[in-house]
């Protein structure tokens, strides 16, 4: 790797109502100067003003990182106050009461943003299932239909 390729630079990005947006310095090509335990480099990005990944930063105390290890992110988990109440979900109209309140939710502070996406996703994927579904219930319908007529 070149020491070009290893400096931050500005990047001009493109945007869809025309005219460009300077961003800030991108480092994405730039990797931990350390070796894992098997004595290859280090695959993960350097913490901001450092050479080293969070890991491997030797400003960082052993007992933080072990300590950050067992957390595991723990300290970014949300937790609702109050549990959200089973929906039966057996329609789109229902996912669509369920969007509703979710939006409301959000837009209302009771919602973390991160529930509400994950909500979204997972509506989302519903609403494919149950197209599949009825896709699936129209074909067999078609083939009943063309096998009932063939025997006659």
């Amino acid at each position: 790797m070149t020491m070009e390729q290893t400096q931050p630079k500005q990047e001009a990005v493109a945007h869809w109502g025309g005219g460009t947006q300077t961003t800030h310095p991108i480092t994405y090509l730039m990797l931990c100067k350390s070796l894992t335990t098997e004595e290859q480099p280090c695959q993960a990005r350097p913490m901001q003003g450092s050479e080293f990944c969070y890991l491997h930063n030797p400003s960082i105390s052993e007992d933080e990182k072990r300590d950050a290890r067992s957390r595991g992110g723990k300290e970014n988990q949300i937790v609702l106050k109050t549990p959200l109440p089973p929906l039966k979900l057996t329609n789109a109209k229902d996912v669509i009461v369920l969007l509703q309140d979710t939006i409301n939710g959000v837009r209302s502070g009771e919602l973390d943003v991160r529930i509400a996406n994950c909500l979204g996703f997972l509506t989302d994927k519903l609403l494919k299932a149950y197209e599949v579904a009825e896709l699936n219930d129209k074909v067999d319908a078609m083939e009943r239909f063309l096998e009932k007529r063939k025997t006659r």
